[in-house]
Parts: structure tokens; sequence; C-alpha cells
């Protein structure tokens, strides 16, 4: 069926390679951009945080963390994926009664 502008949806079938499909367990993600480009690297904490000095004598504390994996997005389909992303958490936040922190 046609929306209201007469645009066809588009349903998409992914295809799991098996190698992928268990997935991988990230901890802790990091987004950049460049001016055409998304960069989104999702790391594994690799042990708890340490506490030292930086060069001024500042305190710092220090967390390792290696990265499992990268993937770059056009800007336009940021817009979807936070779209995605706040309708998955409204769905878990009714399943589990949990709130997520903000």
């Amino acid at each position: 069926m046609a929306d209201e502008q007469g645009n066809v949806p588009t349903q998409i079938n992914f295809d799991i390679p098996s190698e992928v499909e268990t997935g991988t367990f990230a901890d802790f993600a990091s987004i950049w951009h460049t001016d055409n480009v998304f960069v989104l690297d999702f790391a594994s904490l690799r042990g708890p945080a340490t506490e030292a000095r930086d060069e001024h004598g500042d305190p710092q504390r220090s967390v390792n963390a290696r990265v499992v994996t990268r993937v770059r997005i056009p800007p336009e389909q940021v817009f979807e994926l936070a779209k995605a992303l706040t309708r998955e958490l409204e769905i878990w936040e009714q399943q589990t009664g949990k709130r997520s922190s903000q």
C-alpha cells in the first residue's frame, strides 16, 4: 500500500551470515563524524578504570577498551537510526518495566 505521498514502502530482507549471527558484545560506543559520514565505534572495556595524573599533574581516569566493530553511515541515515533506537527503547521500557538512565 502506498503512503499519502504516493511512495511505495520498501521491505528489506536481511541475510545474516552465520559468522555474525550471534553478534558481538560491546559495552561502550564512541560516535564521531566528518562532513559526509558518521562513524560509530563499538568497544568492549578491557578492565576497570585506573587513576593517574596527566602531564599537568591533574587527576585523570583511564579505561582501556578494544574496538570490536566500526560502522560508517551517511548523515541522512543518522536520523532514521535515532528514531529506530528511540522506538525500540520505548518498547523495551514497556516490556521490562525498567526505565533507561537519562
